[in-house]
């Protein structure tokens, strides 16, 4: 999940000093993150890290986020805050959104690499998610209704 490799990330860079793409790649392989260069790459431009300087002239990765809050959880807490209702027709998978945060709650979704989603589009309000089966829909929904209640 790709949410969970963002939050290990966030949480490697709080605690090494990681200066290069390999090293990071390194210590995510050795958490058991199977990942290429190419992936630590996008991770890198999609988390916003960037280097600063440290001690001995050397530069270590850093997060523009808030570094105490875990990634994978404001994503949770931004769809259960947006979220009001889910249904489905047939393997379209809606969900309707506090005014506004249908953007935000799409991001959230994006984060969570659901599989079954083939595409989505958020307006106002309102996500449409195109799921690859009506199956999948119905898993899908529940899920995404147990997340809502945590």
């Amino acid at each position: 999940m790709k949410a969970k490799r963002h939050a290990k990330i966030l949480e490697i860079i709080r605690k090494y000093d990681v200066d290069t793409q390999e090293e990071l790649c390194v210590r995510l392989n050795e958490a058991g993150y199977k990942v290429t260069q190419a992936t630590v790459s996008r991770d890198i431009r999609e988390l916003k890290l960037t280097k600063v300087a440290i001690k001995g002239g050397k530069q270590k990765y850093t997060s523009l986020y808030d570094a105490g809050q875990d990634l994978e959880e404001k994503y949770r807490r931004v769809f259960k805050d947006g979220v009001i209702s889910l249904d489905m027709a047939q393997n379209i998978l809606v969900i309707k959104t506090v005014s506004g945060m249908a953007m935000a709650v799409a991001v959230a979704l994006d984060a969570m690499d659901c599989n079954e989603i083939v595409g989505s589009i958020a307006g106002d309000d309102t996500i449409m998610c195109a799921v690859r089966t009506v199956e999948d829909t119905a898993a899908l929904m529940q899920q995404l209704r147990g997340l809502q209640r945590e």
